[in-house]
């Protein structure tokens, strides 16, 4: 594989990849191995929190740290990756930063404690970074546009699969094992994807090196705040995977405590992740024939609905519940990201860096802070502080959708 770029100097860059070509085909097979390691790798001990918990002796706070320590150190991460990409290019950092986290995670399943694995955790994060940072920007660069939203969908389909795997994994090995040996066991997943990436990732072809100015490359993220439609994406992302990790956090220690269930059923509701690797697959086509905004609408709209079925105390309800925000979740990733793409027409990889940079903040603050409401309020008060925060995403979601629709008709008056 070779990630340096044959067009870096050139003036003339090739037209962007489509459907039908080869490297077209090996590329979307390497983002969505990418998205598998990456999420594999960031969430692994999310579905053993109740089991840290237990068996070192901490509160469900405490062991949260080692989902929280992780994303926000990957967000403070993301944009010091991407400015290395704009001089290395994206193939090197995605490679590197990929390579470097899964050995690291091979190190985890040693930690003698709580706060080493915390601090473990942190740093796997920092050097996780790297892929968000850049995938995105990869394919926008090197896809063509119109065959960008389904290729976009399946990197994200990546991702929520690679999160299904990071869970499901060391929640069956924790049914004869101790969480060591199931974070040695998923790190061995991850290196099998990392194989994948190393054997068919193409050659970048549009990427045009760039002299590293950090002075400008921040200025160039603080401009995207200027535009409210990209802005409003960015507060999207805080808020969506707030909620989600937040959701995600504590489900298990709802279905031990009210349901009885054991570690490897609870694991095993992550099978639900499926619904979401279906709906980001789908999400571009859904924005392409309805519109983005009106699919973000109908989607927050739908994960509203699944939040409020999970304070039932019927674990059916519970279950679709929460097969209905998840699906509804990755369909607004998905589409939201993909929307960023479009709206940023210069400095696209500072676009990315700084939703991706909001959206892994919101996945360690809220995601924390969502920890405290359920020590204090239960079960009933978090989903009360989840749903109040969906509303705010979903009165942006209209903004979005209202401002779309007045631009389009501005465009047929002219």
């Amino acid at each position: 594989m070779s990630t340096t770029s044959p067009a870096a100097d050139s003036t003339e860059l090739p037209e962007g990849l489509r459907r039908g070509d080869a490297d077209y085909r090996r590329a979307v097979l390497a983002m969505l191995a990418a998205g598998l390691a990456t999420f594999n790798a960031l969430y692994c001990t999310q579905a053993m929190l109740p089991t840290l918990t237990t068996e070192l002796g901490v509160t469900p706070t405490q062991s949260a740290l080692t989902v929280s320590a992780t994303t926000g150190a990957l967000a403070l991460a993301i944009v010091p990756a991407s400015i290395l990409s704009e001089r290395f290019g994206r193939g090197r950092v995605l490679v590197a930063s990929v390579i470097a986290a899964v050995a690291l995670g091979a190190l985890l399943p040693f930690a003698p404690g709580i706060w080493w694995l915390i601090a473990g955790r942190g740093l796997q994060g920092a050097l996780l970074a790297g892929v968000p940072a850049v995938a995105m920007t990869w394919l926008s660069e090197e896809l063509h546009p119109e065959h960008l939203s389904r290729a976009m969908g399946i990197y994200v389909a990546g991702t929520s699969l690679g999160g299904l795997i990071g869970r499901i994994v060391p929640a069956g090995v924790l049914e004869f094992a101790s969480w060591r040996w199931a974070l040695g066991a998923d790190a061995l997943v991850a290196a099998l994807f990392v194989l994948v990436i190393l054997r068919t990732l193409p050659a970048q072809r549009r990427f045009t090196r760039k002299e590293l100015h950090v002075r400008s490359e921040f200025a160039a993220m603080a401009g995207h705040w200027r535009n409210p439609r990209l802005a409003a994406l960015f507060v999207t992302a805080f808020l969506v995977m707030g909620v989600f990790v937040s959701f995600y956090n504590y489900l298990g220690f709802r279905m031990i405590d009210r349901f009885g269930l054991s570690e490897a059923l609870v694991g095993a509701l992550f099978v639900l992740y499926l619904s979401g690797t279906w709906s980001s697959a789908r999400a571009g086509a859904w924005a392409s024939r309805f519109g983005p905004g009106k699919v973000l609408v109908g989607m927050v709209l739908v994960a509203l609905a699944g939040i409020g079925m999970a304070v039932s105390g019927n674990l059916a309800v519970t279950v679709v519940g929460t097969l209905l925000f998840t699906a509804a979740f990755f369909a607004v990733h998905s589409t939201a990201s993909g929307w960023i793409g479009r709206l940023a027409t210069a400095d696209r990889a500072e676009a990315s860096s700084m939703y991706l940079f909001c959206y892994y903040l919101g996945s360690s603050l809220v995601g924390w802070f969502s920890g405290t409401v359920l020590v204090r309020d239960g079960w009933s008060g978090l989903i009360v502080w989840l749903l109040a925060l969906l509303v705010v995403q979903l009165l942006i979601a209209v903004a979005l959708t209202w401002d779309r629709i007045r631009r389009h008709a501005a465009r047929r008056r002219g």
